[in-house]
């Protein structure tokens, strides 16, 4: 067998794509396709909000939502080497804002600035993630030229589990389990190339999956108590899980659809809108001794399924909604 002919990658200077951080960059990285790139390199999907937003007291190039759970991601783009200035609005952000994530984008990142967005991540809780990220453009012969992000700093997960034990912080038995279970649940659903993506493992009765849609998203749930009797029993469950201010709003415009949706999915779900409390949810379950690691494949494959085939219907109902998140 012949080898066949092979090109050569060749860098290209950002310049030639983009003239302008704030009128050529910025619009360019928040067209869907684009932060659909910028999404898969962080493992975060994104939703846009809105270009040059204001925040509070602060302002963002870009301005999203972390679908898997609300939170804002804010976006600064620099299309030269790193600097303090955008060093000192990323600090400001994060000091500001009680749950956020921060991507500072630049065509290169100092040594001293990369080791400056490690300290930060060391020092900051679970709830500050701090993404840096350099561009580049490469092509091949006179082929288009292709986008290419580079991480060169992100939340260091380990580290801040071993801050949490130094500082005393009592992790229980069953929580421990809890993180072990999304653990291998997570290495379970990236070895089956599954298109429904997890969350950071943490340790609690629930993971989340992005779906496309601030304020809705998939669970994964694993609970003590049967939810069907109410009465003590292991259990695992799949639910699509709204809440937020629109949250009445979407179950109500879901409500009329139910015949449609549970047959599209195969299974009947369980409606549930309590009038005390905002969020809603819709849920499958299933009996399940996940306090048993033995048995743990069989429920990870269960769950896969049940998310993927709700994935697949809910999708495209939710992001059509008319019922649009309140900023």
């Amino acid at each position: 067998m012949s080898t066949p002919n092979l090109g050569r990658l060749q860098k290209v200077d950002l310049r030639l794509a983009w003239m302008s951080e704030s009128s050529d960059f910025t619009p360019w990285l928040a067209k869907e396709e684009n932060l659909k790139l910028l999404a898969e390199t962080i493992g975060i999907e994104l939703e846009l909000e809105s270009q040059e937003k204001d925040v509070g007291p602060f302002r963002a190039d870009i301005l999203c939502k972390d679908t898997a759970t609300d939170n804002w991601v804010l976006i600064e783009n620099q299309l030269e080497k790193t600097d303090h200035t955008h060093l000192g609005q990323l600090i400001t952000y994060a000091a500001g804002l009680n749950a956020v994530t921060i991507v500072w984008i630049a065509e290169r990142f100092t040594e001293e600035h990369r080791a400056a967005m490690d300290w930060l991540n060391e020092r900051t809780d679970e709830k500050i993630n701090l993404f840096g990220l350099e561009i580049e453009l490469w092509r091949i012969g006179e082929s288009p030229i292709a986008p290419k992000f580079n991480v060169i700093s992100q939340p260091n997960d380990w580290s801040r589990t071993v801050q949490k034990a130094a500082a005393g912080v009592e992790v229980s038995e069953h929580k421990q389990l809890q993180l072990r279970f999304w653990t291998a649940f997570r290495e379970y659903m990236e070895a089956k190339k599954s298109f429904v993506k997890c969350q950071k493992p943490l340790p609690q009765h629930w993971t989340s999956h992005a779906i496309g849609r601030a304020g809705i998203h998939l669970n994964s749930i694993v609970s003590i108590w049967n939810s069907e009797t109410g009465v003590k029993g292991p259990e695992i469950r799949a639910e699509l899980y709204m809440d937020g201010p629109n949250a009445k709003q979407e179950f109500a415009a879901l409500l009329p659809q139910k015949e449609t949706i549970e047959k599209a999915l195969g299974f009947t779900l369980k409606w549930h809108s309590p009038e005390d409390k905002a969020m809603c949810r819709l849920s499958t379950r299933q009996n399940a001794d996940f306090l048993n690691e033995l048995l743990w494949p069989d429920q990870f494959e269960w769950l896969r399924q049940r998310l993927e085939t709700m994935h697949k219907v809910f999708a495209p109902i939710v992001k059509s909604l008319n019922t649009a998140p309140t900023l």
